[in-house]
């Protein structure tokens, strides 16, 4: 029972980290074009000269 006053602030420290790096990358946009890459993948490049 000792072992959960260490494992309970470290899930909730582990868990709050996850959700402010979840929230950095919504305020980034990082979520704004996900079909853009999907699709660029497929699209050929131009033959270089």
């Amino acid at each position: 029972m000792d072992i959960l006053i260490v494992l309970i602030p470290a899930a909730l420290f582990l868990g709050l980290l996850a959700l402010a790096a979840f929230l950095w990358s919504l305020k980034t946009n990082q979520y704004e074009d996900l079909d853009g890459a999907a699709r660029r993948i497929l699209l050929d490049e131009e033959p270089r000269d």
